[in-house]
């Protein structure tokens, strides 16, 4: 069963200690997915911070509109560097998502590797294929023009 990565980064005009406030507060996870994805936190009690051990709950509708629950955790963090979100129950046989920052001049860089199998052995590697990676880059996409409209286009 194959096992995929897909990896996206983004310079931003804003210090880490924006961008770090921004990313590390789940809250702010559905100002920066796509409307169609239905994404909804449902976790009650949720931390303005992340932190090592969190679960976080979703209704996503990644296919067909079709409304799904997804299970995070966050298995790692270290302030102002990177954290870590790994898939406990949902659509993906594994998902672990390493989400960093680095200062850079002029702002922040921004990076992002997901390691993921899809479920359901050769049909998934071939759904992989045909529509995972697909909508994984339109997913980050979205979200690179939302960060954009948040903080504004980095000028090299």
């Amino acid at each position: 069963m194959a096992v995929y990565q897909f990896y996206a980064e983004q310079k931003i005009p804003a210090g880490i200690d924006k961008i770090w406030n921004f990313i590390s507060s789940p809250k702010n996870l559905k100002e920066i997915t796509p409307d169609y994805m239905g994404f909804d936190i449902t976790t009650e009690h949720l931390s303005d911070k992340m932190y090592p051990g969190m679960i976080i709950t979703y209704k996503v509708s990644p296919l067909l509109g079709i409304k799904m629950t997804w299970v995070t955790e966050i298995t790692h963090v270290r302030d102002k560097e990177y954290f870590v979100d790994e898939q406990r129950s949902g659509p993906y046989k594994i998902w672990h998502h390493e989400h960093k920052v680095f200062p850079i001049e002029g702002g922040t860089l921004m990076t992002d590797l997901v390691t993921y199998q899809p479920p359901m052995g050769f049909l998934g590697s071939i759904a992989n294929g045909l529509t995972i990676r697909k909508k994984l880059q339109e997913i980050f996409d979205y979200r690179r023009q939302a960060v954009i409209k948040i903080f504004g286009e980095f000028n090299s």
